[in-house]
């Protein structure tokens, strides 16, 4: 397994339905899972407290997504690095991936865009670490208003579903797209609707963008 060379690797990983092929995707797996057993164990803090046995299970699982990642992308493999550096890169990214996506398993786009609750966050957003005095802060606080009016008035709801789970709630995109069954380049289609719309209707009430940011900044 060590000893394969970055042609070598790529050579038997594209050798369709054949024993060469077979060897490769293991030893290929069995790689990926210790890069990602290292990379749960070692650089995230997050699953400090959990036991080696789970972090061991779930590099199991994350390395056979990975495998099948890098079987996929093989064509872009360059070269700049060792195949087996690219694909533990890849590993990694899918593991950090489907974390995101463990962390989110139970997430309801309803929950976000329920009544009453996108003042808060643009609150939240905006407001964070900038005090202001009383004619500031009310100024503030009437822009926030229209924000929320506009967005509740000028997006469909979609558009609205799309930019507050995102925006406002930094829910990942991969999340987000699945909980509305689109893909990601329709969503990023979605968020660009949604940003222009969302900037002409402020615009028409005499907010401009860099207005807004100033009013913020201070």
């Amino acid at each position: 397994m060590d000893k394969r060379s970055d042609e070598q690797w790529l050579v038997a990983l594209e050798a369709d339905d054949t024993p060469e092929q077979a060897a490769a995707l293991e030893d290929l797996r069995l790689r990926l899972k210790r890069g990602i057993f290292y990379y749960l164990s070692r650089e995230r803090s997050d699953l400090a407290n959990r036991a080696h046995s789970e972090l061991e299970q779930m590099a199991e699982d994350f390395a056979q997504e990975a495998t099948l990642r890098v079987l996929k992308n093989l064509r872009s493999f360059r070269g700049d690095s060792q195949f087996t550096t690219w694909a533990t890169k890849v590993a990694v990214r899918v593991a950090i991936s489907e974390l995101r996506r463990a962390r989110y398993r139970d997430f309801s786009l309803e929950e976000v865009t329920a009544d009453g609750e996108l003042m808060p966050n643009l609150a939240e957003m905006f407001l964070s670490n900038r005090p202001a005095g009383p004619e500031k802060a009310t100024e503030r606080r009437d822009v926030l208003a229209k924000i929320q009016h506009a967005i509740d008035t000028a997006l469909t709801d979609r558009q609205r579903t799309a930019l507050t789970a995102v925006g406002l709630r930094n829910v990942p995109l991969e999340v987000v797209a699945e909980r509305m069954n689109t893909n990601r380049n329709a969503l990023y289609k979605l968020l660009y609707d949604a940003r222009m719309k969302l900037r002409g209707a402020l615009e028409a009430e005499g907010l401009s963008i860099d207005y807004i940011q100033i009013l913020f900044e201070e």
